[in-house]
């Protein structure tokens, strides 16, 4: 078993094969969607179309997003490991993975609040047999749910922590492990330290493993 709350710059199916059948009591992940956000990214709107290569070494002066390769989804294999290694999934945008999926009655809405061309929601993919449920928190480019509580966004596809700390205050125990084999910039295990979760998180990019672990570091920033 590896090493507990910890995130490990790996590809997620080589850590995937490291960690024994049902040994994560929960994946709580966001992975790549394939439609190659990650190649344009610039600026501070994920939407930007410039392309940059920053190494953030301070946090609070992040100005740009530092490129990503979310060219394909995540293979069956990679479906199949998660599967395995864990008793329940949570799975965000779900709808983008629907071959590797089971239906399911319990989907999560995360209601954006959002306007103009920016989606209205996003759909997390569960493998719970409970009811369709729904949060919101505002998160429309500059705009957020608290402006006098705002996060830093460092990476393009970013959840906000508050909507991960009310899916595992819902979906898991304090203690339990949770597992997201593509962590980003760290929200998973930010969520997780602040609720007595224990964690491990996969990230192929040396840069965001440097973010996630200074965000760590640093919670008073939210």
């Amino acid at each position: 078993m590896l090493e507990l709350n910890k995130i490990y710059c790996m590809n997620c199916l080589d850590g995937l094969k490291q960690l024994p059948d049902n040994s994560i009591d929960l994946i709580l992940t966001d992975p790549p969607y394939g439609i190659n956000i990650g190649s344009k990214v610039g600026g501070d709107s994920p939407f930007g179309s410039k392309k940059c290569n920053v190494v953030p070494t301070n946090i609070a002066k992040v100005k740009e997003y530092t490129p990503f390769d979310d060219s394909t989804i995540p293979s069956e294999e990679i479906f199949k490991e998660m599967f395995r290694v864990s008793k329940n999934q949570i799975i965000f945008s779900g709808n983008y993975f629907v071959e590797h999926l089971k239906n399911s009655p319990c989907w999560i809405v995360w209601d954006k609040d959002n306007s103009g061309n920016f989606a209205d929601c996003e759909l997390a993919w569960t493998s719970f047999k409970t009811a369709v449920r729904k949060f919101k928190w505002r998160w429309n480019g500059m705009l957020q749910e608290k402006m006098n509580w705002k996060e830093k966004r460092f990476h393009p596809t970013q959840k906000p922590v508050p909507l991960f700390k009310w899916i595992l205050e819902n979906y898991s125990e304090k203690d339990m492990i949770i597992l997201d084999p593509f962590i980003g910039s760290g929200t998973t295990a930010i969520a997780c330290k602040q609720l007595g979760r224990k964690f491990i998180g996969f990230e192929i990019s040396q840069k965001y493993v440097d973010i996630a672990n200074k965000r760590l570091c640093q919670e008073s920033l939210f």
